[in-house]
């Protein structure tokens, strides 16, 4: 399977994996393909609302990810002094 899919492959609401288990990369490119989804325009209200939901969680994830690696490089930098 590729690393590149997204989904356990059932349709519903549990058909994205839990945003906290994302690694920045993963997190990263699902919030790509679902901003371009949205902007496409071509959903219902409930529908759209869902993918900007996730869309959120996904940059909240992201947010972390970086948040945790500045931390990182904060305490490196720190150490060498």
């Amino acid at each position: 399977m590729s690393d590149n899919v997204v989904g356990n492959g059932q349709a519903g609401d549990n058909a994205h994996p839990g945003v906290d288990t994302l690694s920045y990369e993963q997190a990263r490119d699902e919030l790509i393909e679902t901003v371009k989804i949205l902007e496409l325009g071509q959903m219902g209200l409930d529908e759209s609302l869902k993918y900007w939901e996730r869309g959120e969680a996904l940059a909240r994830r992201c947010e972390e990810h970086l948040d945790g690696a500045s931390r990182r490089v904060e305490d490196a930098l720190a150490t060498e002094r």
